[in-house]
């Protein structure tokens, strides 16, 4: 059975060195993704877990029954599975090998499982059973979390104190020192990629997500922009980073579990990351001045802007404050704190869906298009587009963008730093700027909820597709949703207004070789309609 049957240990050492090997020190995008040489015509012969090539030939359902949708990331799709020997119910992510199109999207991959397995087993990670792959995908067999994300639990509690956001934030620095303490950092904390274990009132808190996660020695920095804006710390922004910047995104959460909103806020993602660059921390706003002294000062010192001066994770798990938890108000925070979570995570969950529409949507035409335009593009065939060959081809495909804006877009995305894009840093621009300049992608997931064609989202038919994402409250969210989105008030969705709520902090991923990998909520370079570039970052 290939590495399913193989000690992890050995497993997570074996991919470990295979990924050093590979991508040197630093991990950069480029690294192994030479000019599309190491493209994959979705072979059928495509190995990713090395041994594991054949531990199904007929297929995951040899073992595992799969059964509904549980949620659906930019890469996999996760389903409720059974053991059919055992009949235990788990959760399997299936990584469609059609969507692995470089080098590097398998070495993220193999990346992912190594990690799972190089952790240790522990209550508050979610655990990896096996991994391995057919012909058609990859697949992590994990244990199941019935108990929902953690801010929909809280919202749905009647009573929410400081005393239960500290045993939250104990858990979420628990995982953290751990990961650290393996050599592990995080880089993608937030509140959704945290679930309970079950519904009990005492439900386990787990970290379910290591997909962006990474290996690091001590010393080692990291230039990639990854992770979602609001959780963002300033040096990712900056392109040179460690393990730190785990601790500042459990202070975003933390200081979210306590008010309710973000930190950093702002209509437009250069807002957000020009709020985190700024620093200014809001305690003035309700609740805080209810909230006691002790809370206000961990959450200032896990958002400290400077990464040396920063709390380790050891440090925040021996603030006073969490070390008396036990002692900490057990007074209600209010329904202001309630209703504004409910509300940041509703919106998360309705962009989230209409995301995955647009990812879904990219067709192979499309990526083959991209593939052909790379050709063109790269006039001396080295495999590599440099800065003059993408000037001369942008402007031959008709985007007008000035010297300065082609040298941003390069800067955005060329991780290796030598000034030119080698295939996968490429795809990456170009489903940018595609998606970008032709809003056919955004018209394309708001036709999705707009059933009847009317040109308006309404209610019962945005309460619909949330329903069909498994939301038993559909008919709250959308009103909540609603709520928001709907500026004028007419009591529906127009086009104009979907839009505006897309481009607000969704979820950004530098257009790096997270888009090659399918990663498309990362909308942090704006062409706008004037064909004016627009970074989102400083």
């Amino acid at each position: 059975m290939g590495n399913c049957c193989r000690s992890p240990a050995a497993v997570a050492r074996e991919d470990v060195d295979s990924f050093h090997h590979h991508h040197g020190s630093g991990g950069g995008a480029g690294a192994g993704a030479g000019g599309g040489k190491n493209h994959h015509h979705h072979s059928k012969r495509l190995v990713v877990l090395k041994n594991g090539a054949g531990d199904f030939p007929g297929g995951i359902d040899d073992k595992y029954l799969l059964d509904r949708e549980l949620g659906r990331g930019e890469f996999g799709v996760t389903y409720l599975c059974m053991d059919r020997d055992t009949k235990e119910l788990l959760a399997c992510k299936s990584i469609s090998k059609r969507k692995l199109r470089t080098a590097v999207d398998v070495e993220d991959v193999r990346r992912e499982v190594a990690i799972m397995r190089h952790l240790p087993r522990n209550p508050s990670i979610v655990s990896l059973k096996e991994a391995c792959e057919d012909e058609s995908a990859v697949h992590l067999v994990m244990e199941l979390c019935e108990g929902g994300e953690l801010f929909d639990r809280i919202v749905a509690r009647g009573h929410y104190t400081e005393r239960a956001a500290a045993a939250v934030t104990r858990t979420i620095v628990e995982v953290v020192q751990l990961c650290h303490r393996h050599g592990v950092i995080h880089r993608d904390l937030k509140s959704e990629n945290f679930l309970f274990a079950n519904k009990k009132e005492n439900s386990p808190l787990k970290a379910i997500d290591f997909g962006l996660s990474i290996f690091f020695k001590p010393g080692e920095r990291f230039s990639e922009i990854v992770g979602s804006p609001y959780y963002m710390a300033p040096e990712v922004l900056k392109r040179n980073y460690g393990p730190e910047i785990d601790i500042w995104s459990a202070g975003v959460i933390l200081y979210i579990l306590l008010c309710g909103v973000p930190p950093f806020w702002a209509e437009t993602e250069q807002g957000v990351a020009q709020a985190i660059l700024r620093g200014l921390i809001d305690f003035k706003r309700e609740p805080w001045p209810s909230v006691s002294e002790n809370a206000k000062d961990l959450v200032q010192k896990m958002l400290e802007p400077d990464p040396k001066l920063r709390l380790t994770a050891k440090h925040v798990l021996e603030h006073p404050w969490l070390q008396n938890a036990k002692k900490a108000p057990n007074v209600p925070l209010g329904d202001v704190v309630k209703s504004r979570l409910k509300q940041f995570s509703r919106m998360n969950r309705f962009k989230r869906r209409a995301l995955r529409v647009i990812a879904d949507h990219l067709s192979t035409e499309e990526v083959e298009d991209i593939k052909d335009m790379f050709k063109v593009m790269d006039t001396d065939n080295d495999g590599i587009v440099s800065y003059e060959e993408l000037k001369n081809g942008l402007t031959k495909f008709g985007s007008h963008l000035v010297d300065s804006e082609v040298q941003m877009l390069i800067e955005a995305v060329d991780t290796s730093g030598k000034g030119k894009l080698d295939y996968g840093e490429f795809v990456a621009v170009s489903l940018h700027l595609q998606r970008m300049a032709n809003d056919e992608h955004l018209r394309r997931a708001f036709s999705y909820f707009d059933k009847d064609g009317n040109g308006y989202i309404e209610p019962e038919e945005l309460r619909e597709a949330l329903a069909e994402d498994g939301a038993t409250d559909s008919m709250d969210v959308a009103n909540d949703i609603l709520q928001e989105v709907d500026t004028d008030k007419d009591g529906k969705i127009s086009y104009d207004e979907f839009v505006a709520m897309m481009k607000t902090g969704t979820d950004w991923r530098k257009a790096s070789r997270h888009y090659s990998r399918g990663r498309f909520n990362s909308l942090s370079i704006k062409l706008m309609k004037d064909g004016s570039l627009n970074l989102g970052n400083e």
